[in-house]
């Protein structure tokens, strides 16, 4: 999801080199975002090839949005925490 925020759409191979997971590993993410209306995936074929293409949908960009907002609360929270991990 992070690397489809910044480049609208990738390849199947290009996400597997980026992220290092197995074909199937990815394939079952990609599943799973794609059943949450989180990504598009299109099937097709390049200079004759089969091609998978992947884009982030508008869903997807907001999911990604939120989720590295909560983050940043979470680490400018945890920064006011002590030792015992509750907030000071």
């Amino acid at each position: 999801m992070t690397t489809l925020s910044v480049v609208q759409s990738a390849d199947f191979t290009s996400l597997q080199r980026i992220t290092g997971l197995s074909a199937d590993n990815l394939s079952n993410h990609l599943a799973k975002l794609e059943e949450g209306k989180l990504v598009q995936v299109a099937k097709g074929y390049l200079n004759k090839r089969p091609n998978t293409t992947i884009t982030i949908t508008q869903s997807g960009k907001q999911a990604i949005e939120v989720h590295w907002r909560q983050l940043k609360e979470l680490h400018e929270d945890s920064q006011n925490w002590n030792e015992g991990g509750v907030p000071a």
